[in-house]
């Protein structure tokens, strides 16, 4: 059995027009209906029968199978082609019931490569209910749950081939990517929130979800700006908004991101023009992200409030940043205890101890500091550090120079610093991005 020459079994596979897949994946079914279930043959194997440089003829089983599925003895399948053995006849009812019993595994193999869709719901229920309890909750503890549910979404994803399972685990994979993001920023760690907020964008563009698209460049434009980048801040932030289907929310945090940019750039003009659009009551545009899942993927009233005082800080304008940063904070204190956001109410407060310091109100910054104290050290996240920093920088002032309440004012503020960027560090460092 050294002959080189085509043998029976290569012609036959030629008529069939069959690929080695195709081959092993008929070999297995006619091995199931004989009761040698398991038994298949290696790609190496298939080359060597059909090659005719066989020099005996494999085991008894496979030779059983072979019969199965070609109806010729096992003996002259590996004969050369040109011998006195002829093709056999075809057998049509044979030739049928392979087809539809190969067609009823690859069906079986196909139902088999899907999950039930209530394993997504509860995964979507997990995700959505994360980014609403995100501004309740220490951006520790939300890294980590986002981190879990991450990989759920994506052990999920590679379990099923259904088309609709696989759009929505992306679109849950970007939107744990982008919690994240926001949770590594909140601990300090800029580069990993890029990074992590990158791959959100990547998630929404692979699913055609212009909503985690959006979210994402807008988390990427306030990175930016925090990294001391206010011009690609800038870019990132309007490049964002002339994505297609974004709703009103996310067109005013985008406003925002951009104003707070063009602010901190000394551009007066712009910064006013996009204040006023992020104030602007819009066309009644929702989006499924911003608007119905929210959360952290809102953008409340009283975030805009303490995001636009901020700005007014920026550009010197006292009054319209105590405005702002008092109207942030009575719509926090108007929520109930639990749904109150921390960082926010820090953050307006430092706001506006900042804003009474420019018309030498000491003793109402003081006043205002008390909220911005209260704040956990496990909720101190960036954005308020920075604000608290540049408050204490302000009183260091020659003004306050001789004064004991700022100088008391200023300890605190240092020890509020210290210690919350010792816990963020400790807590950034204990995972790997």
């Amino acid at each position: 059995m050294d002959s080189t020459r085509e043998t029976l079994l290569k012609e036959l596979v030629k008529q069939k027009r069959w690929s080695y897949r195709d081959f092993v994946r008929t070999f297995e079914g006619a091995a199931d209906r004989i009761g040698a279930r398991g038994l298949t043959i290696s790609e190496v194997t298939f080359r060597r029968w059909t090659a005719g440089k066989m020099r005996r003829r494999p085991n008894a089983d496979a030779c059983r199978v072979l019969e199965a599925m070609f109806g010729v003895p096992a003996a002259d399948l590996f004969k050369a082609s040109s011998s006195e053995v002829s093709p056999p006849t075809l057998n049509l009812e044979a030739e049928i019931e392979m087809t539809a019993r190969d067609a009823q595994n690859q069906a079986g193999e196909a139902a088999s490569a899907s999950i039930s869709d209530t394993v997504v719901e509860q995964l979507r229920d997990d995700v959505h209910a994360l980014a609403r309890t995100y501004h309740t909750r220490p951006p520790f503890e939300i890294l980590c749950a986002a981190r879990d549910l991450r990989e759920q979404a994506e052990h999920c994803r590679s379990r099923t081939q259904v088309p609709v399972q696989q759009q929505d685990l992306l679109i849950l994979a970007g939107q744990t990517c982008a919690i994240l993001a926001t949770a590594a920023f909140d601990l300090g760690s800029l580069d990993n929130a890029t990074r992590l907020a990158r791959s959100a964008a990547l998630y929404g563009e692979t699913a055609r979800f212009d909503p985690l698209r959006g979210f994402a460049g807008g988390t990427l434009a306030y990175i930016a700006y925090f990294s001391g980048r206010p011009s690609e801040a800038v870019r990132l932030a309007r490049q964002a908004a002339m994505l297609p289907g974004l709703g009103d929310v996310a067109h005013r945090r985008l406003a925002a991101i951009e104003a707070r940019a063009y602010a901190h750039l000394g551009d007066t003009r712009s910064a006013q023009r996009a204040l006023s659009l992020s104030t602007d009551g819009g066309n009644g545009v929702v989006d499924e992200l911003h608007d119905q899942v929210g959360g952290e993927f809102g953008f409340s009233a009283e975030r805009l409030a303490m995001s636009n005082g901020t700005t007014c800080l920026l550009l010197g304008d006292g009054q319209n940043a105590e405005a702002a940063a008092q109207h942030a904070l009575d719509l926090v204190s108007a929520k109930v205890l639990t749904a109150r956001s921390l960082a926010i109410m820090g953050g307006a407060a430092a706001d506006l101890a900042a804003a009474r310091l420019i018309r030498d109100d000491l003793d109402g910054a003081s006043e205002a500091l008390t909220k911005v104290l209260e704040v956990p050290s496990d909720q101190r996240a960036t954005g308020l550090l920075l604000r608290a920093r540049q408050v204490r920088r302000s009183l260091t002032g020659s003004r306050y120079q001789h004064t004991p309440l700022a100088g008391e004012m200023g300890e605190q503020l240092e020890d509020f610093v210290r210690v919350a960027q010792h816990q963020n560090s400790s807590s950034a460092g204990a995972l790997e991005f």
